[in-house]
């Protein structure tokens, strides 16, 4: 597994490394006197979006991690030719709700009895 992190490492530092080199091409000093009045060119942010909020994920010692559910966001019955199996809509942790899945209620509540206390 170290070995595996090792090479990775080197290959992103090659990458940034080729990419500053692009960058250097197309850069130039600029040094201006106290006082001299210059123009800046200013882009406004639009799309804050590419700034992700995270926390940071528990790994385990194989590099898997727990999926924990949050809460139950819908119950739903679907109704087949004889019986009838409700399922839930489950939150899961490190997940924004569009990522949210259906599980089988009685399925979740054997494992999470704790999601549908109260």
């Amino acid at each position: 597994m170290n070995e595996a992190l090792q090479k990775i490492k080197a290959r992103m530092q090659q990458s940034q490394s080729r990419q500053k080199g692009y960058d250097d091409v197309r850069r130039k000093d600029l040094e201006f006197e106290t006082g001299v009045k210059v123009f800046l060119k200013v882009a406004p942010m639009k799309d804050p979006s590419h700034v992700v909020d995270y926390e940071p994920l528990l790994f385990n010692d194989n590099l898997s991690y727990e999926e924990k559910p949050i809460e139950i966001l819908v119950k739903e019955v679907k109704a087949l030719r004889h019986r009838k199996i409700a399922f839930v809509k489950v939150l899961w942790q490190n997940h924004q709700s569009r990522e949210a899945t259906w599980k089988r209620e009685d399925e979740m509540k054997a494992q999470y009895p704790e999601l549908f206390q109260g």
